[in-house]
């Protein structure tokens, strides 16, 4: 008889395939699946916008400038080279000089800053309007809601840059000019947006959270700042964002037709309406702030595009969200 002992073995314990454990096939390549929080979704989302990630750069690259660059600059924007009228650009003024002496560059960087606060005020005033009284007119209902939109339609017909013109012409000081520009184009720029907050908290005022909370006895205006403003919060940050550029042009433009920031002060509206008279023979006083406003607003609306897309789950503009 044979040899019982040359029977082939099966393997031993020792011999156990790698993952396999009790029968059980245990995958160790694998990354454990980590649950990501809306805000890093939110940003991850944001940052595969190239477009909106250069868009931000470059307004952080403007701010930066305008809020260092008067300190780096041998000329303040109040200057006058006795000697430099209507110089083109040269070693010492490096964007050239206007008809009044004053460097270009030193201008255009003064004017950028006043802009930018311009623009962010005025959209911070309009947004904030715009969501207490969009939200409280749809939370209360009632006589609040036929009043609130009763003015809403009424400031939606008045004319508000005749308005705004009238009111910069009327004796407003010079010191304190843009900050009553910004209110006024805040106050006038809102309605639009209240509407469209009204219409997003009737949808949601009946949502169980919004009940819940009115049955434990919280105040309105806890519950409205609560559970009802930070669900609209997504559309509040990007009609902020878009609003700063629309606002900055609206300054531009009325600066421009000389109804809004006026000299010694200065804007991009005041240089670029100072350089169009003159914009076939000194150009360099027209091209520099009119580059720039066009600039700052195209950065401003790829980042408002790119926040758009990012808190909207349903685009497949910023990706998976995964």
């Amino acid at each position: 008889m044979g040899n019982s002992d040359t029977l082939d073995e099966g393997p031993t314990g020792d011999e156990r395939p790698v993952g396999a454990v009790s029968g059980t096939s245990v995958s160790i390549s694998e990354p454990a699946n980590v649950r990501l929080g809306r805000g890093k979704l939110t940003l991850r989302r944001f940052l595969r916008n190239k477009l909106a990630v250069i868009g931000l750069i470059g307004i952080l690259l403007l701010i930066i400038i305008a809020t260092l660059g008067p300190y780096l600059l041998p000329w303040g924007y109040l200057d006058i080279d006795k000697k430099a009228f209507l110089k083109p650009p040269s070693a010492k003024h490096w964007l050239g000089t206007t008809q009044a002496g004053r460097d270009v560059l030193a201008l255009t960087i003064a004017g950028m800053r006043k802009s930018l606060i311009i623009g962010f005020l005025a959209g911070t005033i309009a947004t904030g309007l715009a969501s207490v009284v969009g939200t409280a007119a749809a939370y209360f209902g009632g006589w609040t809601q036929r009043i609130a939109l009763w003015v809403i339609d009424l400031l939606l017909i008045v004319p508000s840059t005749l308005i705004i013109a009238v009111m910069m012409k009327g004796g407003v000081n010079h010191d304190y000019a843009w900050v009553v520009l910004a209110l006024l184009l805040g106050a006038f720029g809102w309605m639009i947006t209240g509407r469209v907050m009204r219409s997003m908290t009737l949808s949601i005022r009946n949502r169980e959270y919004v009940l819940a909370a009115k049955y434990m006895g919280l105040p309105p205006w806890k519950i409205i700042t609560r559970h009802i403003i930070p669900n609209i919060s997504s559309y509040m940050i990007v009609d902020l964002t878009l609003g700063v550029g629309g606002y900055i042009l609206a300054e531009t433009g009325l600066s421009f037709l000389g109804l809004g920031i006026q000299a010694p002060d200065t804007s991009l509206g005041t240089l670029i309406g100072e350089g169009a008279r003159m914009a076939t023979t000194y150009s360099w006083i027209f091209l520099t702030p009119s580059a720039i406003l066009v600039f700052l607003v195209l950065c401003i609306n790829a980042v408002g595009d790119g926040l758009r897309d990012a808190l909207d789950p349903s685009s497949q503009s910023g990706g998976s969200a995964a």
